[in-house]
């Protein structure tokens, strides 16, 4: 083929020397793009192949995952998990049930102290909040590794900002999001039929129903948010909240709630003289009908407790009208753990999206999901959307937008004033 120049003709190899010439910016940039499509390559070729050798690593390890264990749907689903890991990857999930988390933290620090760097007692840990804080801030974790996990790819955190920020306080990779927590409160809609829409309006319920509400006494993890989230509602300075603790200003910012409790004990189950160890212990009182209104920070146990018979259908859930604190519940491998490569492939696991459609599934646990419906494909997505809510479960439009954690260092300042004015 011939091209027409001022001559008449331009010959085929001139043409190509024009066209070459005239293309080299183009060439510039298609060259940086292959180049960098080369290295992506490369580094997607290199991340596969250092799965594959965590999985390889993985098999055969046992892995000591200490959690709370003060919740039979939290149990059984651990143990389906288990059987999971076991069938697909050859690893062994020990559950070490635990009622508080603090505890575990004590552990792993005092090996630290001890020297003990290797072969150390806990594999894996459930925590958020003030322990994830007391862990990070004491060097007791190992990685970053959580954006590393090929799940990863469902977390989108403009879209659940708690994935990355635990109480405020930036994850930075060393745990990874296993689910979404809110708190709720619980009403038998045979006797509350208009449940409290404030704490204010729950201490005017509490006034003229004495002894149908109470909460667990702190340092349990219910009964110390009832106390944030009534701080949050009561305090004119919302804002120190989500500051460090400040002894100079402490006694002022909580001043409300002091006053607000030493109106609303008399008023409690047992005139406040006794509280429940926790919300679980609850769930007999409600049934029974001591209690027409308690709180929980699952939105999905009252549907689940319905479903396995240990509480009436006229049982619902309802959130204030300014909102109720929310968070996102995490799982970190100590820096110490002698199965780091198994406690990844777990957290994966669990971070699947299998295993996240099953634990939110109210007959399951109910435990709402950290992954974002927009990062899954079409039937994933659909899967989720699909999900039957219980029957006392609430849409995510009507739990509204959480109110955000206080820091977590007020956790420690607000039990242990609450244990020093009412214990």
């Amino acid at each position: 083929m011939f091209f027409q120049g001022n001559n008449g003709i331009i010959q085929p190899n001139l043409f190509i020397m024009l066209v070459t010439e005239s293309a080299m910016p183009l060439q510039k940039s298609l060259k940086k793009l292959i180049t960098c499509a080369c290295l992506l390559a490369v580094s997607a070729f290199s991340y596969a192949n250092s799965w594959q050798e965590t999985l390889q690593e993985a098999r055969g390890q046992t892995v000591y995952m200490n959690a709370w264990g003060g919740s039979e749907s939290v149990n059984d689903y651990l143990f389906w998990a288990s059987h999971q890991l076991k069938d697909r990857y050859g690893i062994i999930l020990r559950h070490v049930k635990v009622d508080n988390i603090s505890t575990v933290v004590s552990r792993i620090l005092a090996e630290k102290t001890a020297g003990r760097d290797t072969n150390g007692s806990v594999d894996l840990v459930w925590i958020n909040g003030e322990n994830f804080r007391a862990m990070k801030s004491n060097n007791l974790l190992f990685g970053p590794f959580a954006n590393d996990l090929p799940n990863w790819r469902f977390i989108d955190p403009q879209d659940k900002p708690t994935t990355v920020m635990d109480f405020g306080e930036p994850t930075d990779g060393l745990e990874a999001p296993w689910g979404m927590a809110q708190l709720v409160f619980i009403n038998d809609t045979e006797t509350v039929p208009n449940p409290p829409d404030s704490v204010q309006e729950l201490l005017a319920f509490s006034q003229k129903n004495p002894g149908l509400f109470t909460y667990p006494a702190p340092p349990d993890f219910i009964g110390t948010t009832f106390l944030k989230q009534a701080l949050s509602e009561l305090t004119p300075h919302p804002e120190r909240l989500l500051q460090p603790v400040s002894e100079e200003d402490f006694d002022q910012v909580t001043q409300p709630l002091w006053n607000y409790l030493d109106k609303l004990h008399p008023n409690l189950w047992r005139s406040g003289r006794t509280f429940p160890t926790s919300a679980t212990t609850m769930i007999p009182l409600l049934d029974d009908g001591e209690l027409a209104i308690s709180l929980t920070f699952n939105p999905n146990e009252v549907s689940a407790a319905i479903n396995k018979g240990q509480l009436p259908d006229t049982m619902r859930t309802y959130v204030h009208s300014n909102g109720t604190i929310g968070n996102t519940h995490f799982l970190a491998i100590p820096y110490n753990s002698s199965a780091k490569a198994a406690a990844e492939v777990v957290i994966n696991f669990l971070m699947s999206p299998e295993a996240q459609l099953h634990k939110a599934d109210p007959k399951v646990w109910g435990d709402p999901t950290v992954l974002s419906t927009g990062k899954l494909d079409t039937a994933q997505a659909k899967a989720f959307q699909n999900q039957k809510l219980g029957i006392a479960t609430l849409h995510p439009e009507e739990l509204g937008t959480p109110r955000p954690e206080p820091d977590p260092s007020w956790v420690d300042a607000l039990e242990k004033a609450w244990l020093q004015r009412y214990r």
